[in-house]
């Protein structure tokens, strides 16, 4: 049966999918469900009979010829039609009658993202009732909230999936920056650990080892935040980190703090003003180290990261602070220097640092943090096994304490032995 100017009515309505292109199946175009329509002339008894025969239609479009008058909602139709004497005095009236004047009309090549939005801001009930899908005026068929609601979550699992792959494979380079750096370790100190933990795929933590004659320059540093961000600061500073060494050499690591606290400020347009706020504030703590395996010297300089060494005839581990200063942020002056404190080293000495996501984790049972003490008395503990046992169990202790609390921060540790 065809009501008035409208489309061959269906027993079962399904999705319009053939002959769209993939723009169009972005589109309301493809929410479009083929519905019986009636047109302004027909009686409220046709739309009775047609509510009647598609027990599973919503609404019934109105349309005369190809362009849309309005939409008669089933549940306000047959509300209307069941009060006394309504169905005597209105049956054989124009349907007008109980037609909604102002649905919802949206465009065929309307996005999906804005469908929703538009939906969403109705002052109708659209996402119940459906919308009206129209191409240049033209009555094309009617979209139904569920049939949205599904593309919505298609789209946004797809939109998710491919962020998902990019940070993936982000995690991959950033790992394989790791890996540099722990073989260039291994072949200096073969008596050394590196962990990296990120509290997510990526992490805003890095390492960065290279050799030099005569010894190895060891960075680590915290960058602000974690996760994409994070990491995107680690492949700032990195880069500009590898330059420096480049043409300064590793032996003055405080100048090679204020080099990078430069570039970063210059980078992120940090440079003329000190309230934060204003501008980007990130930056980095960081703790970087010339071993000077020839004449048994670490020089180091630090950005709020201390040195944690444990000398071969030493009862307990010894903390060395560094500067309170951080590298990069808007508070930092971009003249600031930082300062080199240089300790002997003997065989057998063992030097630790680890960023603050490991001391400051909260558990245990009191739901206080790791602490430097308790990080302290495990260097100690495992004073005499190889690094990467110590550093092993420093991590399986640390994951012990922090038990169902969430991790809050990335880790890092760096644990080395002086061959």
């Amino acid at each position: 049966m065809q009501q008035g100017g409208g489309m061959a009515t269906s027993s079962h309505i399904t999705p319009i999918i053939r002959g769209y292109g993939p723009a169009e199946m972005q589109c309301a175009a493809i929410l479009c469900r083929p519905v019986p329509t009636v047109a302004s002339s027909d009686t409220n008894a046709t739309v009775r009979d047609l509510f009647d025969q598609h027990r599973e239609l919503i609404s019934l479009p109105v349309v005369d010829g190809t362009r849309v008058r309005g939409l008669i909602k089933r549940h306000t139709f047959q509300s209307e039609m069941a009060k006394p004497f309504r169905q005597e005095l209105h049956e054989h009236k124009s349907c007008v009658a109980f037609m909604d004047l102002q649905p919802l009309i949206i465009e065929a090549d309307t996005s999906i993202e804005r469908t929703a939005k538009l939906v969403a801001d109705s002052q109708t009930n659209a996402l119940a009732d459906g919308f009206l899908v129209v191409r240049d005026n033209e009555f094309l068929g009617i979209g139904f909230g569920l049939d949205l609601m599904g593309r919505v979550a298609d789209l946004q699992e797809a939109k998710n999936r491919q962020i998902m792959q990019s940070i993936d494979y982000a995690s991959v380079i950033q790992r394989a920056m790791l890996q540099t750096s722990q073989e260039v370790l291994k072949a200096e100190l073969p008596d050394s650990a590196i962990v990296w933990q990120p509290r997510d795929t990526v992490g805003g933590d890095f390492f960065q080892c290279a050799k030099f004659d005569h010894g190895v320059f060891i960075a680590m540093a915290d960058c602000t935040g974690h996760g994409v961000p994070g990491a995107f600061m680690t492949l700032i500073s990195s880069s500009w980190l590898a330059q420096a060494l480049e043409r300064d050499g590793p032996a003055d690591p405080a100048q090679l703090l204020g080099t990078l606290n430069h570039k970063i400020k210059q980078s992120l347009g940090q440079i003329g003003s000190r309230t934060v706020g204003e501008q980007s504030d990130d930056g980095l703590d960081a703790l970087f180290m010339w071993v000077n395996l020839r004449d048994r010297l670490v020089t180091y300089a630090g950005a709020r990261m201390p040195l944690h060494v444990l000398s071969a005839g030493a009862a307990t581990a010894a903390t060395h602070e560094t500067d309170r200063v951080g590298v990069g942020y808007v508070a930092t002056p971009i003249d600031h220097r930082w300062m080199n404190r240089t300790l002997p080293l003997q065989q057998g000495d063992l030097l630790y640092a680890a960023t603050d996501g490991l001391t400051d984790q909260i558990g245990g049972p009191r739901n206080i943090s790791f602490g430097k003490r308790r990080l302290r008395q495990l260097l100690h503990d495992g004073r005499d096994m190889p690094a990467p046992a110590q550093a092993a169990a420093i991590m399986q202790a640390h994951v012990e304490y922090q038990g169902q609390h969430r991790r809050r921060d990335d880790v890092s540790l760096i644990c080395l032995r002086v061959p």
